[in-house]
């Protein structure tokens, strides 16, 4: 290699330690944040989340739909259902 790519890379890697460090702080949580994350907290406390067309829903009613209605089964030495997310 020659001294010019020598200097690219190494300047590249500068810069990109540089923007990390700057942007790191931007990025992390804050330690009460963090400290809530690990906590436990029951699904009835959540409250209601907006489901689009769907309106206003409680994770409790999420909870028990889920639990009363699982997901199907695969049957072994078959592929899953590629579900498919299209645009508009």
């Amino acid at each position: 290699m020659d001294r010019a790519s020598l200097i690219f890379c190494g300047g590249s890697l500068a810069a990109c330690l540089l923007i990390a460090a700057v942007a790191f702080p931007f990025a992390a949580r804050s330690k009460a944040e963090l400290a809530s994350s690990k906590s436990i907290i029951d699904a009835e406390e959540l409250g209601v989340i907006d489901l689009g067309d769907f309106g206003d829903v409680a994770v409790s009613d999420m909870v028990t739909y889920y639990m009363e209605n699982p997901p199907a089964p695969v049957a072994a030495g078959t592929a899953p259902e590629k579900v498919r997310f299209e645009g508009c």
